[in-house]
């Protein structure tokens, strides 16, 4: 696939590769440089789109509860360092 670039420096990605990106219209990309000359370009998404991609089926887990757990671990990762 190829695309030309127009006199402003634009260029149409072809509808292929919007469609593995799932990019549509508004959509903002990222350029990444390779130092050894390869570009990659990558939709930018934002942090909202990764809501719900990660499923708990667990019963709801209390602010308390959490606090104890990290606690704990803390408490055990010292005792594994000898503090």
């Amino acid at each position: 696939m190829e695309s030309a670039i127009t006199s402003k420096g634009q260029a149409t990605i072809p509808k292929a590769i919007r469609d593995h990106l799932r990019v549509k219209p508004g959509d903002r990309l990222k350029f990444f440089m390779h130092p050894d000359g390869t570009v990659v370009l990558l939709p930018k998404f934002p942090i909202t789109a990764l809501r719900g991609i990660v499923k708990y089926s667990g019963k709801p887990v209390t602010l308390q509860s959490m606090e104890q757990a990290i606690a704990s671990g803390a408490t055990e990762d010292a005792m594994r360092r000898g503090r």
